[in-house]
């Protein structure tokens, strides 16, 4: 991945919020339905982690079709404050936490160096899961500097399984990394367990904080992560930037958009949410 800088420069994440400001329609950006599996999904809250609790139960859920994907995701009026949906949230990827792991501080090996920089490499991406197995369907949402990515997609179970161990032991193998690349120098990253409310059948919170400097002047980006599985299929968010990250925030995105899944694997069509809301 070329080298960049840690965020967009001020002038350009003014830019973007101009734009935002201009664009209300809710954007989303679709996968194709690959081959899924209707292997009856949990359905019941496990633990604070990527380990289902033992007294979850199972009940069938149907594949996560293209439609069903775009139904469960969340609105502006879902999170609520000034979040302003915008078009194209994919482009967001080639403006965050662009550069390369400096694997020489690593004294446990290159496999730590190598999941760090793949959760650099994703946060802003598709990909923090891995690729989706089937449908997919992604938004996003700005307010001032701050940044919203939402996505809703079906895995292979195991594969999710496999995605969901490896977010967990990250506030363990890259606690302390630094980024190297790029007219920014280098940028100190940490990462430590979040807290999320008790949704699906597992779940798993990061924050990432990122110390650098940008046209000469220091700055802090903080990002909040959010991953819930429900079945097969998960919910996948992440908050925050130069303003740092609203923590309630991203406890609302978890429980309306879990919500909002599960509606949908129960073949109903999620109640639009009010944008009234007190």
């Amino acid at each position: 991945m070329a080298a960049g800088t840690l965020l967009a420069t001020t002038a350009c994440a003014s830019g973007d919020g101009a734009a935002a400001d201009s664009e209300t329609a809710a954007a989303v950006a679709e996968r194709p339905l690959a081959a899924q599996t209707t292997t009856p999904s949990p359905t019941a809250t496990g633990s604070v982690s990527a380990t289902p609790s033992a007294n979850a139960t199972t009940s069938p859920a149907a594949p996560l079709s293209e439609a069903g994907a775009r139904n469960a995701l969340i609105t502006s009026a879902d999170i609520e404050d000034d979040w302003v949906q915008v078009k194209d949230p994919e482009s967001w990827r080639d403006k965050l936490l662009i550069g390369e792991v400096d694997t020489a501080q690593f004294v446990t090996g290159k496999a730590d160096a190598a999941d760090c920089q793949r959760l650099v490499d994703s946060l802003y991406d598709e990909t923090l899961l891995g690729r989706p197995s089937g449908a997919s369907a992604l938004n996003g949402f700005q307010e001032g500097q701050s940044r919203l990515l939402y996505q809703v997609a079906s895995y292979d179970k195991a594969a999710l399984d496999k995605s969901m161990a490896w977010l967990a032991k990250l506030p363990d193998t890259c606690d302390q990394f630094t980024l190297t690349g790029g007219d920014s120098g280098d940028r100190t990253v940490q990462v430590v367990e979040a807290s999320l409310p008790k949704e699906g059948d597992a779940r798993q919170g990061l924050t990432v904080t990122m110390k650098g400097t940008t046209n000469g002047d220091p700055v802090t980006l903080t990002l909040d992560v959010a991953v819930v599985r429900v079945g097969n299929d998960a919910i996948t968010i992440t908050n925050g930037g130069l303003d740092g990250a609203d923590e309630d925030t991203t406890k609302t995105a978890v429980e309306q958009g879990t919500e909002r899944l599960k509606e949908v694997q129960a073949g109903r069509t999620p109640t639009p949410t009010p944008s009234n809301l007190d």
